[in-house]
């Protein structure tokens, strides 16, 4: 890894977030990447466990200095209580990374004294290396920083970097929580099939396809989803049936609206507590 030769990388919170994070580490360093793990996690994964063990990282350690970058991916609620056990790692020249949501860049430096802080959001299908993560970087940060935060976040898919923090409670709202929105689709997608008469199982299969299809569909095309959408609605037929329930002035555009204004505020508050 370039910006450090070998950096030593302490995460906090191991958990779904963390876990996934970490699990794209231990690909680096079996294929010869220079990164030093330790892992705090009360709660280990039994396999995460014995994967960290194989590649030598320190699990829960009962001291320890100062390390290059610290993760923060405990959830924004346990923030404080992980307060203590996360300055122990932060030394003069640490660079924090936190993934929790609604915790400022502010009540970051102030809680750990430490001014080189980035803010990232990844989301659930970085498990995979399928996700997208937005960050943003204090003025403090180097591009260095900026550099070696892209390479730790980048076993989880894509990376796109922000330009102001205010934005992040709208990426925490669209990307960080949107996995849940889609997940829900395919949910209520199989329900109405169900009602037209197929079985659960059959309707649950075919809407999960359906909706994990189309999303690789996007990906692997690189088109709009709007010109997709036009290329399986002919004009009169069922598809065009459905989209003009879910067009409507109450439909599925005002509902999303409404559902990340919902969740864009609870980040902010989430911010302010």
């Amino acid at each position: 890894m370039s910006g450090l030769e070998s950096p030593s990388v302490a995460l906090v919170g191991a958990g779904a977030m963390g876990g996934a994070m970490v699990r794209g580490w231990i690909e680096a360093v079996r294929k010869g990447g220079g990164l030093t793990l330790t892992v705090l996690e009360p709660h280990f994964d039994a396999e995460l466990e014995r994967d960290l063990d194989a590649v030598g990282a320190v699990l829960n350690p009962p001291d320890s200095g100062p390390a290059d970058v610290v993760v923060l991916a405990v959830k924004p609620q346990a923030f404080k209580d992980a307060v203590a056990e996360t300055k122990r790692f932060v030394g003069p020249n640490t660079l924090i990374l936190s993934v929790m949501a609604g915790v400022t860049i502010d009540a970051l430096t102030r809680e750990l004294g430490a001014p080189r802080i980035v803010r990232a959001m990844p989301n659930t299908p970085g498990r995979i290396g399928q996700g997208v993560t937005a960050y943003v970087a204090a003025s403090a940060c180097t591009p260095e920083d900026r550099q070696l935060v892209e390479q730790l976040l980048e076993p989880l898919g894509a990376v796109e970097p922000l330009p102001a923090e205010r934005l992040m409670d709208a990426v925490t709202a669209v990307s960080g929580s949107g996995p849940a929105y889609v997940f829900l689709l395919a949910e209520v997608l199989a329900a109405a099939a169900e009602q037209e008469g197929l079985d659960k199982e059959v309707a649950m299969r075919l809407a999960s396809r359906t909706v994990a299809g189309a999303g690789a569909l996007m990906l692997e095309t690189g088109s709009t989803p709007s010109t997709l959408r036009k290329q399986v609605t002919s004009p009169g037929g069922t598809t065009e049936a459905a989209l003009d329930v879910l067009g409507a002035a109450d439909g599925l555009g005002p509902l999303l609206r409404r559902a990340v204004s919902a969740a864009a505020n609870r980040s902010r508050e989430l911010g302010k507590s």
